[in-house]
């Protein structure tokens, strides 16, 4: 999952940053609302971290432009404003959740899966396709009930490719995943991670569409949330 965090205090916008990409989120950060909004519109976010008070604008603004996006990002407000009538503001504004500073980062963190969770399957946790149980929410991944263990990247892009199961995903949008701004990768990395994936779940349930990327799919064609 690719995440934008916009923040403009650099102690936390560092803090946040390293603690969610040791969980396995790509983050790219951005202390100003202008950069935000540059960053919004040159790649595809799965998350939007956002901060309402900042040096150039009010983060509001950036919300607007999310909810316009034809695949828009979970958004969740990181502010200050501890007023109930700033929350119902934000929330009516297009946040999916909004949490008050100071915040404990495994709580962004319970928030940012929830949330994925319900967007992935409806309120349901676990994805099921066949012999394979996707548990976003603890990823946890099991194949005919027997855990597999992946590594960080491998899990990283299993969670873009679950979260719109059987919805195809371009390369762009698969690297995205694996690196951000300033990731270094060679062109055969993406299929490098696709190869492990298919070892560890089963070559059927990644499928390649040609020329245009590659979906998660069930053996026998179906998906139950």
């Amino acid at each position: 999952m690719r995440i934008l965090l916009v923040e403009d205090d650099s102690a936390l916008r560092e803090a946040v940053c390293g603690y969610l990409r040791a969980k396995a989120f790509v983050v790219d950060a951005a202390p100003t609302l202008a950069q935000a909004t540059a960053a919004l519109h040159s790649a595809q976010y799965a998350a939007v971290l956002l901060d309402l008070h900042l040096p150039d604008g009010d983060g509001l603004a950036l919300l607007r432009e999310v909810r316009a996006l034809k695949e828009r990002p979970i958004a969740i407000v990181l502010t200050a404003r501890d007023q109930v009538s700033d929350r119902i503001h934000g929330l009516d504004a297009g946040a999916d959740d909004y949490l008050v500073k100071p915040y404990d980062p495994g709580e962004l963190l319970a928030r940012l899966r929830a949330v994925e969770r319900r967007r992935a399957s409806a309120g349901q946790p676990v994805l099921a396709l066949g012999d394979l149980q996707i548990d976003l929410g603890a990823e946890q991944v099991r194949r005919a009930g027997v855990p597999v263990a992946l590594t960080q990247k491998e899990w990283a892009l299993l969670r873009v490719l679950a979260t719109r199961a059987q919805q195809v995903h371009t390369r762009g949008n698969l690297q995205d995943a694996l690196y951000g701004w300033g990731g270094e990768s060679d062109s055969n990395t993406l299929e490098v991670f696709i190869s492990r994936l298919r070892k560890k779940l089963g070559r059927a349930h990644i499928e390649t569409v040609r020329g245009l990327g590659y979906r998660l799919a069930s053996p026998d064609g179906s998906a139950d949330a």
